[in-house]
């Protein structure tokens, strides 16, 4: 019995325990982040080199990288970006409006006499429809003088088209859509569009304007003196700046016997607007 329990011993003391194959638990991710993060260790000459990496237990990730990167999304602050030391300037949409307001609610009066003096071969009637009676479709271009409110300066001229619209029988006139300007040399034009009517008065629209009128808006009274001949226009602007002086006057009642100052129609310089169309 002894003899058999000391072979026994002798056999297990000379058995040799290999360690584990498996890694425990506690090793276990460790081992296989390093083995997926740094594959071939042993053979990569850099990093087999004397210094130690450092693991973190706790994330099992190694850390060293041969670049930084800086990454931001776009909702958040660059921490780099040097602080502006003021707010970008931003347009008042309520100052704007402010000032256009101001601007647009001004009526200004301009008032203009336009005068055919037979001498510019206007107007010139074409019988479109090829009727005896002017009819729908017949046009009328026409070029004729105009001068200030109180006469004594010869400022340009007009020019534009009237589209028959109606005869009208009864009134012995007829009735015309019209679109025109009127050339005030330096000073810029005006556009209007409206009825025109050979027996009546009307109201045009103003549409638009250069130079002194860029921007303008409004309405026209056109007051029939003697047909075609002699017309007197009160402009009600808005949407400009104060007309010049130049411009500005107390008008001559209008009548069918009014004429230009013998100046203003012979066209003196000092009756005569500046660069005046002619």
């Amino acid at each position: 019995m002894a003899a058999s329990s000391s072979a026994s011993l002798k056999a297990i003391t000379s058995f040799n325990l290999q360690p584990s194959k498996f890694p425990t638990s506690s090793s276990s991710s460790s081992s296989i982040s390093q083995n997926l993060l740094i594959p071939n260790v042993a053979q990569n000459a850099f990093l087999s080199s004397s210094k130690t990496l450092k693991t973190s237990k706790s994330a099992h990730q190694i850390v060293p990288t041969k670049k930084q990167f800086t990454t931001s999304a776009f909702f958040c602050n660059n921490r780099n970006s040097q602080p502006q030391s003021q707010p970008p300037a931003v347009a008042s949409c309520t100052d704007a409006a402010t000032a256009v307001d101001s601007r647009s609610s001004k009526v200004q009066e301009l008032h203009v006499y336009e005068i055919n003096e037979r001498d510019r071969g206007s107007p010139v009637y074409l019988s479109l429809s090829q009727k005896e009676v002017h009819s729908l479709g017949d046009l009328v271009p026409f070029s004729n003088k105009i001068y200030s409110g109180d006469l004594q300066k010869r400022l340009g001229i007009t020019a534009g088209l009237c589209i028959l619209v109606q005869h009208v029988p009864e009134e012995k006139g007829d009735r015309y859509e019209a679109v025109y300007s009127f050339y005030f040399g330096d000073y810029g034009s005006l556009t209007v569009q409206g009825p025109y009517l050979t027996y009546e008065d009307t109201w045009l629209a103003v549409t638009g304007g250069t130079g002194a009128f860029e921007g303008a808006s409004g309405q026209v009274k056109l007051h029939q003196l003697i047909f075609p001949f002699k017309l007197f226009y009160t402009f009600h602007l808005k949407g400009i700046k104060d007309l010049p002086p130049e411009l500005v006057c107390n008008p001559v009642p209008p009548s069918t016997a009014v004429e230009p100052s013998p100046a203003a129609k012979s066209c003196e310089p000092h009756a005569v607007g500046p660069n005046f169309t002619n």
